[in-house]
């Protein structure tokens, strides 16, 4: 529906502009960046180098989704990593429904209405969009590590590869694939909820009808350059927990979005949850305590590698899941330790 209405929108907007031969009209499917380098916004630094044969869309879809460039997952096919894959962390699609306001009930309520998992990393799609990475307090838990990376997405994605994913550094080509198939997911214009003045006013400005500084603020105003992200503490009482009142309901996607995404059949972890009883006793016999198994303790500290076993947790900021969703998720183990 979303991709009909705008297209209507647009049709609107080219039909009331003056009709002019070889006039530039915009697309729902144009590029965010390809507009906003015709408005004079300048060259994105991260483009692939594509002079390497080897490089390519399909090499780098296979790592971002399997783990290697040929996107088998036999054991014989040697991984980036043994533990992850980006797509454990990362969706490879939109995931808020308005880019410059991310919320984390938002973000849920697009997850359920899409079918899409409910994860602790910034979605993939639009990265290429953005300046900064590692933003906020990511620097407590990399520390220098994010000098790099904070300002290039080529660093950024070596340091999710190594630290993140406990796996190699990508070679030279497949990182450049890696960007190859990350700038197939970058931002349309469909992506960022403009009005249909706002569409006329970007359309002048490449027609050299308005000011092009303007129309770029706009388009730069729909969303955000980096992801903010706040580490947040457990409530100080786990026995009272948070001054909310569970939804069980709303708990109940969030366990099965996010904890069974990682959880179910130990897809990437050690610890396997499944819809049975046992499952949500064992939660919640730990919630209160200060386990690894508590998902108060996991969900705002995450856990870290160990020695033989690699595969963590990260934490969620409070960007990505709310106390009110934590209360909401103990609801839910509650009610299905109870029933």
């Amino acid at each position: 529906m979303r991709s009909v209405s705008i297209i209507f929108v647009l049709s609107i907007v080219a039909y009331f502009l003056p009709q002019v031969e070889h006039r530039k009209v915009i697309a729902p499917e144009d590029a965010v960046a390809s507009i906003l380098t015709e408005l004079g916004d300048g060259e994105i630094d991260h483009l692939p180098d594509t002079s390497n044969p080897k490089v390519s869309v399909e090499a780098g879809k296979n790592i971002v989704l399997f783990g290697n460039v040929d996107g088998k997952t036999s054991v014989a096919s040697k991984k980036q990593s043994k533990h992850f894959v980006c797509t454990s962390c990362h969706n490879v699609v939109k995931e808020n429904p308005d880019l410059s306001k991310p919320s984390p009930e938002a973000r849920l309520d697009y997850a359920i209405k899409n079918k899409i998992p409910f994860l602790q990393g910034t979605a993939l799609y639009g990265a290429v969009n953005r300046t900064s990475f590692y933003n906020g307090d990511y620097e407590k838990k990399y520390g220098d590590l994010v000098e790099a990376a904070r300002n290039n997405l080529r660093e950024a994605i070596q340091l999710c590869a190594v630290e993140c994913s406990q796996g190699r550094a990508l070679k030279s080509w497949e990182l450049e694939s890696v960007l190859s198939y990350l700038w197939t997911i970058d931002l349309k214009i469909e992506d960022l909820n403009l009005s249909p003045d706002q569409l006329v006013q970007i359309s002048e400005a490449l027609n050299e009808e308005m000011d092009k500084a303007k129309a770029i603020k706009i388009i730069k105003s729909k969303y955000l350059p980096n992801s903010p992200a706040n580490f947040v503490d457990p409530p100080t009482n786990r026995e009272e927990g948070f001054a909310y009142q569970g939804n069980p309901e709303n708990g109940k996607w969030i366990y099965e979005l996010s904890c069974q995404h990682c959880h179910e059949k130990k897809r990437y972890s050690h610890f396997n949850l499944d819809d049975t009883k046992h499952s949500f006793k064992h939660l919640n016999k730990h919630i209160t305590r200060y386990t690894r198994y508590s998902v108060y303790q996991v969900t705002r500290y995450g856990t870290s590698p160990k020695n033989f076993k690699r595969a963590y947790m990260p934490q969620y900021t409070k960007e990505k899941m709310s106390n009110q969703q934590l209360a909401d998720l103990r609801a839910y183990i509650e009610s299905r330790a109870d029933s």
